[in-house]
């Protein structure tokens, strides 16, 4: 009697223990590690959430838009030195990286698949409001995010055939064509507007500018703080993963900007192609990892584009205050040298790399 009586303690006490540390209602539980259901009482506010940062992404890419010169950006499209070094960044280096991290730290296979499916994917658009606060060129932030994303659906695919077979049958991953074309039309529709009123009303875009690019860094702020609060129930990952979702962007900045560098591209385009390698478009990796994988397959890799994210805004954010430090307290007792230089590389090499000279570099 008192044996069933200790027994049914026991059981008492595990299960309160299993129930703290898996909630009752989750799909998927092993030990600590649990993947709960959407909350249907939060689906009305993620709808909101979603359409309202839809909308000042658009207005944000408009202003972008109204930062760029119809001659310059052309100018990149028909000489697109530029938009090929950043190319070879994209869907060069970043493939390439993923692969490396994915060997060298020895994850699981599907977590190595989607670490490859984030090096794959072409560039985000929070690169265009970094690369406008680092005196970017714009022209070419917005033609590689651009061509990027337009030949992700050709690129996309080849890398993913070469970097996975060893893990998993490319076959197997979806890729969502309609969200990467929606992507495109989202990206191209404003920033035309924004060109067209730079061009007709050159005094007004200014204002359009200023007021757009401190609209695009609260909605970096409140993309990376909708996100955790959308996926907080996804936040277990392997110690192995969150080293790779730190290295992993920090590698793409500072490759892409030696590569441009090396490419002889002048400074504010190294910073550009450097922000537009390692800022990746991370809510395209997590709809086609959504789309390919089963519930049980994602609670071991849901959460890594979420970690990408935050550690490639940190990452740029610290890239955003050693710019702005080295321009305030270098630049004024060095005669401003870097753009002397800028000047220079702009002038000796516009031809080569499809660049014209501003009124102000002349």
């Amino acid at each position: 009697m008192q044996t069933n009586f200790l027994s049914q303690q026991f059981n008492a006490s595990f299960l309160a223990e299993n129930f703290t540390a898996c909630p009752a209602n989750a799909t998927i539980c092993d030990g600590t590690s649990c993947v709960l259901p959407e909350d249907t009482s939060n689906q009305t506010l993620s709808v909101v959430l979603s359409t309202v940062l839809t909308i000042m992404l658009a207005l944000v890419m408009f202003s972008m838009g109204c930062n760029v010169e119809i001659k310059n950006f052309l100018g990149h499209i028909k000489r697109p030195w530029g938009i090929f070094v950043g190319f070879l960044c994209q869907f060069g280096i970043m493939p390439l990286t993923a692969f490396l991290l994915s060997l060298a730290f020895n994850i699981l296979p599907i977590q190595a698949v989607v670490v490859l499916i984030m090096g794959c994917c072409p560039g985000g658009t929070a690169s265009n409001v970094i690369a406008y606060w680092v005196d970017g060129d714009m022209d070419l932030s917005i033609s590689m995010t651009t061509c990027s994303t337009l030949f992700a659906m050709g690129m996309m695919p080849l890398c993913l055939f070469i970097y996975t077979k060893m893990w998993t049958d490319s076959d197997a991953i979806v890729l969502p064509y309609d969200s990467i074309g929606l992507s495109l039309v989202a990206l191209v529709i404003p920033v035309s507007f924004g060109i067209f009123v730079n061009h007709k009303w050159p005094t007004k875009a200014k204002i359009i500018l200023k007021v757009g690019s401190i609209a695009g860094a609260v909605l970096i702020v409140l993309i990376a703080v909708v996100g955790g609060i959308l996926y907080k129930s996804s936040w277990v990952i392997p110690p192995k993963l969150w080293i790779i979702g730190t290295i992993f962007p920090a590698a793409g900045y500072t490759l892409g900007f030696f590569l441009a560098r090396i490419a002889g591209l002048p400074w504010h385009r190294c910073r550009t192609v450097s922000l537009e390698t390692g800022m990746q478009n991370t809510q395209l990796c997590t709809t086609i990892i959504q789309l390919s994988f089963t519930p049980e397959q994602l609670e071991l890799m849901f959460t890594f584009p979420l970690v990408y994210s935050i550690f490639q805004l940190l990452f740029a954010l610290l890239i955003l205050g050693g710019y702005r430090l080295y321009r305030r307290y270098h630049m004024k007792t060095n005669t401003d040298v870097e753009k002397t230089a800028e000047k220079e590389d702009s002038k000796s090499s516009a031809k080569i790399n499809g660049g014209f000279v501003s009124d102000e570099m002349k």
